[in-house]
């Protein structure tokens, strides 16, 4: 199973191609505002608004042999340890060997913006490049993920 944390997911259209060229059931989901998907594969979920809503819905149901697709650190240590692959829509798997790293930086970056209000995010446009990365990477990720099962 695939779980996507969907709101701010920039990979939906590359998840749901790779997902059904592989077979996989997809679970996108989301606070709303997503377009329903025709796919037979594809299942949107919609929580009710809230903080953390559908990372909390993720969470309670991700186990061993799941595929997560989400930029949320704190969600994708949760997946970790319950034994998920973590996947960030840049193409990064998160690990148990690289979470705890990940997590660091992610809370040493929050402390920096909360100390100079004035530092602004240095982010690049998401790419073609960033895209095709990613779609390598979940093919590689569920194809190892089908492999271990």
């Amino acid at each position: 199973m695939i779980y996507v944390d969907a709101d701010a997911c920039p990979v939906k259209p590359e998840i749901e191609a790779v997902a059904t060229r592989l077979g996989q059931h997809v679970v996108m989901v989301s606070n709303g505002g997503l377009r329903l998907s025709r796919n037979p594969l594809v299942d949107m979920v919609f929580v009710s608004h809230g903080p953390d809503e559908a990372d909390k819905w993720i969470a309670e149901r991700v186990g061993s042999g799941d595929v997560v697709i989400t930029n949320d650190i704190p969600l994708a240590a949760k997946c970790v340890a319950a034994g998920a692959r973590i996947l960030r829509p840049n193409g990064e798997e998160l690990t148990q060997a690289n979470i705890g790293n990940v997590l660091a930086t992610r809370d040493l970056m929050a402390d920096l913006r909360a100390a100079d209000p004035f530092r602004q995010g240095g982010g690049r446009p998401f790419s073609k490049a960033d895209r095709s990365r990613f779609r390598e990477a979940l093919d590689r990720v569920l194809r190892n993920a089908a492999r271990d099962a």
